[in-house]
């Protein structure tokens, strides 16, 4: 009985999750509160453990809850219920799309946004990169470490695709600017 009530209850929860993690969080509390599976300190604490561990909280919300009413299988039919929606709407998506991906309008479309995309993602980086680099004060001065920042990753970045005639990892770049960021603003 327990592993139908937690394959239906994640199901639902999996078919009615729109908005991501977060939209959802009510409609988990719902389900997992009507079951009697958590009470709501524990499901609170839940929600921050599922939030800070690798992966979607509904996942690791969902495993939890079946692993702790019916052992490992629970866990697995939970984890099953609550990814199975989100699967086959994808399934469908992608059969539709490769279906489509001949028609010469759909073509079309897509070559469109591909230059929208590309600006979108250029300004936001623009704006990143001015708003960092300008102090925030209505002084509008150009802050000097940011920019010494940008440009060594800059540097890195294209001249190491340059040398090496690859692209770099952008953990590295993140883990440069780790070392950078407490190297300068640590010495400040």
């Amino acid at each position: 009985m327990i592993y139908l009530e937690l394959l239906i209850g994640f199901l639902t929860v999996g078919l009615f999750s729109f908005g991501g993690a977060y939209a959802a969080i009510p409609l988990i509390r719902d389900v997992v509160l009507s079951y009697g599976w958590l009470d709501e300190e524990t499901l609170t604490n839940m929600i921050a453990i599922s939030e800070s561990t690798p992966g979607p909280i509904m996942v690791n919300l969902a495993t939890y809850v079946g692993c702790s009413k019916a052992g490992v299988f629970g866990g697995i039919i939970a984890t099953f219920a609550v990814v199975l929606p989100a699967f086959l709407i994808i399934l469908v998506i992608m059969v539709l799309l490769k279906k489509a991906i001949g028609n010469k309008y759909v073509n079309a479309v897509l070559m469109g946004i591909k230059p929208c995309i590309i600006g979108i993602i250029a300004a936001t980086g623009c704006y990143m990169i001015l708003n960092n680099c300008v102090t925030p004060m209505k002084q509008q001065v150009a802050d000097f470490w940011p920019i010494c920042m940008t440009a060594i990753l800059a540097v890195f970045y294209y001249g190491s695709r340059m040398l090496l005639k690859k692209k770099v990892s952008p953990i590295i770049l993140i883990v440069i600017s780790a070392v950078l960021g407490v190297t300068v603003y640590g010495i400040k």
